[in-house]
């Protein structure tokens, strides 16, 4: 096998562990916010081994360490959002919503970076509207569970365009670890104002710690590091098709898990298949626009 295969599978075996999340969050028994806080703490240990196994250097600079730490409080935000909606809705709706990170993108990105919107992107994002009106029309009884799946969409678009700007300078394994240690603290900061982290400690279940456990190392810091190698080689056009095939193993995988609990109605499936339809959309229409 030559290394381009080998690293498209391996980009695919990286995206398919990610859109294994969602079923670990439904199948993790404690709430959101202390959810998220064990993840980033066994993201971040486990990402400091590698920098000690491999010998990396991981100094940076003041001023790099307060964009990190700072980004990390988005990166939190996104995350407790995410298994918040999963928590009142289902693994299905959540990651749809989701996928409208591209709409919130299309419009964040231009603002931040202060460039012009473009006109290809206002009918995609119109496309993903669409959508999440279709879902929001036919699955009512998810409304909270869809909104917070649109916010952890926002957040989501947040970081990573702050990212795009930020991996210019630095290693996208260096700010993963640091933006990680930021969730932690922030996250951190939050439980002990709220009493849960006095509260509850460590006293968690045998089958919540191994779920934790695949959630912090496999599904966050290994499948991010393996999703950062393997860009090495492959075209970013590659890469954002195939990591948009997210939700559809996500989606896929939270049917076999859950089966009914995951059957959703006709208009359901009509507002993903446009949502996803779009994300698709969105790189092709990216790469012609630059060949332009």
């Amino acid at each position: 096998m030559d290394i381009t295969k080998k690293n498209l599978l391996i980009l695919h075996l990286t995206v398919f562990v990610w859109g294994f999340t969602g079923v670990l969050g439904k199948l993790i028994s404690i709430d959101a916010v202390p959810m998220v806080w064990y993840r980033v703490m066994i993201a971040a240990a486990t990402l400091l081994a590698w920098f000690l196994i491999t010998k990396k250097n991981i100094k940076i600079s003041k001023k790099q360490f307060i964009q990190f730490f700072l980004t990390g409080g988005a990166v939190a935000i996104h995350w407790i959002f995410f298994f918040h909606a999963i928590k009142v809705s289902t693994v299905s709706v959540t990651l749809v919503c989701l996928s409208s990170f591209t709409l919130f993108t299309a419009i964040l990105e231009p603002l931040i970076k202060k460039q012009p919107i473009q006109l290809g992107d206002i009918l995609i994002g119109l496309l993903i509207i669409l959508g999440i009106y279709m879902i929001f029309k036919f699955e009512g009884q998810y409304t909270l569970g869809i909104i917070f799946g649109l916010l952890a969409a926002v957040a989501s678009s947040l970081f990573s365009t702050i990212n795009s700007t930020l991996v210019q300078k630095s290693e996208p394994s260096i700010i993963s670890f640091y933006e990680l240690v930021g969730a932690f603290f922030w996250i951190t900061l939050y439980r002990l104002y709220d009493g849960s982290l006095l509260n509850t400690g460590f006293n968690l279940s045998a089958q919540n710690w191994f779920y934790l456990a695949l959630l912090g190392t496999l599904c966050t810091s290994v499948a991010y590091v393996a999703g950062v190698a393997v860009m090495r080689t492959l075209s970013a056009f590659r890469v954002a098709l195939i990591t948009n095939l997210e939700p559809v193993y996500g989606i896929v995988l939270a049917f076999i898990f859950f089966q009914s609990k995951e059957q959703m109605t006709g208009g359901f499936y009509i507002g993903a298949t446009i949502i996803l339809a779009s994300i698709f959309l969105y790189p092709i229409y990216k790469k012609r626009k630059n060949q332009l």
